[in-house]
């Protein structure tokens, strides 16, 4: 929830109406998150073009790797929006029930040793920034591309 004004899509107009019925069109709803930022419509198209190319560009982490590490952060922060949003996203990738719950509770319990690693790297770098050591990136990079 919130704590600042937003727009949700009852409310927009002009540009940012327009924008919630493309997002509807590709996304099927809105995010909280898009709607506070529906404040500044230019702000929100340049997330999202920022988004888009975090989550798509061509790279060495992959689709389902990156969703891992979105999960991984927004759990980490405490953002059960977050969360929600990108476990449905994730859920295109790993259909395993088990492990969806190991992403957002309890990275350390995820099977396959990339995704764990990727995990537990997201989710150190951000509950404890100031920890971070050369040791935790070669874990990381030992387990793959990066």
């Amino acid at each position: 929830m919130a704590w600042i004004e937003s727009i949700d899509e009852a409310h927009a107009e002009g540009a940012l109406a327009a924008f919630y019925v493309d997002l509807r069109a590709r996304r099927g709803h809105s995010t909280p998150i898009l709607e506070v930022q529906g404040l500044d419509p230019a702000a929100l198209q340049q997330h999202l073009v920022l988004y888009s190319h975090l989550m798509f560009a061509p790279g060495g982490v992959s689709r389902d790797e990156r969703e891992i590490i979105a999960v991984a952060v927004s759990a980490a922060n405490g953002c059960g929006d977050c969360v929600r949003e990108h476990l449905e996203r994730l859920q295109y990738y790993i259909e395993e029930p088990e492990t969806l719950d190991a992403v957002r509770a309890a990275p350390e319990n995820i099977a396959d040793a990339r995704q764990r690693a990727i995990a537990l790297y997201a989710r150190k770098l951000t509950l404890q920034p100031h920890a971070m050591r050369v040791e935790d990136i070669t874990a990381l990079r030992a387990r793959g591309p990066g």
